[in-house]
């Protein structure tokens, strides 16, 4: 019988469960900067495996082959993007009813979380670039991994240029033009480590587009 002293006692599969999560966890973030520097073609399970610190066949069994794990390493910076700039873009959408001098800010203040991101992790830069180089065969990343927040911050675009808010008779490439000006920019830090002066620069440049686009704020 058990006291209000006794610990219930962890079931036999828990620790397992963890351990295995963070095995693949592991493997996957090894993947994505490998990818992310050479390309798909460039890189075997092997080298990931190495990276990891386990066999090729763990490797296999964590993630499936490697068409697999590389959908999966563009799973992990979605989802790792989407958290990073989840409140930011929630802002911005609320501002929407207060007018522009509400929404410029929220603006800026979404650029500034962009440009923190892929400071941060310019690994994810580099996966883009890279399977743009890549030969056919990975159908539907793009969809899955980037649409849904380009859409995102276009559809706030598109819905201020409605309330007359701002004009911006074409939200969807504002967005990818300025995405990817930024990018430019994560090359750099990926291939060359941090530099503080380029990344004010970059940092100043966003929101310097951003006035000129849409006005001050």
């Amino acid at each position: 019988m058990m006291t209000s002293t006794d610990s219930p006692k962890r079931g036999p599969g828990r620790p397992r469960l963890a351990e295995r999560a963070a095995t693949r966890e592991s493997i996957v973030r090894v993947a994505t900067g490998l990818f992310a520097r050479h390309g798909y073609a460039a890189v075997s399970l092997r080298q990931v495996a190495e990276g990891a610190g386990v066999d090729v066949a763990t490797v296999h069994h964590h993630t499936g082959g490697k068409a697999a794990l590389y959908d999966a390493c563009f799973e992990l910076i979605y989802k790792t993007e989407r958290a990073y700039l989840a409140s930011a873009l929630t802002d911005a959408r609320l501002a929407l009813p207060e007018g522009a001098d509400a929404v410029l800010p929220a603006l800026h203040r979404l650029v500034d979380k962009f440009v923190d991101f892929i400071e941060e992790h310019p690994e994810n830069t580099g996966l883009w670039l890279r399977r743009w180089l890549d030969p056919p065969g990975h159908e539907g990343l793009d969809e899955r991994y980037a649409a849904p927040l380009y859409d995102g911050v276009g559809d706030i675009l598109a819905a201020a240029d409605e309330e007359e808010i701002l004009h911006e008779p074409d939200p969807y490439t504002a967005v990818r033009s300025l995405i990817w000006a930024m990018h430019a920019h994560a090359v750099q830090v990926l291939h060359e480590g941090p530099d503080d002066r380029r990344q004010r620069e970059a940092r100043a440049f966003a929101h310097r587009w951003l006035r000129r686009m849409y006005g001050t704020a």
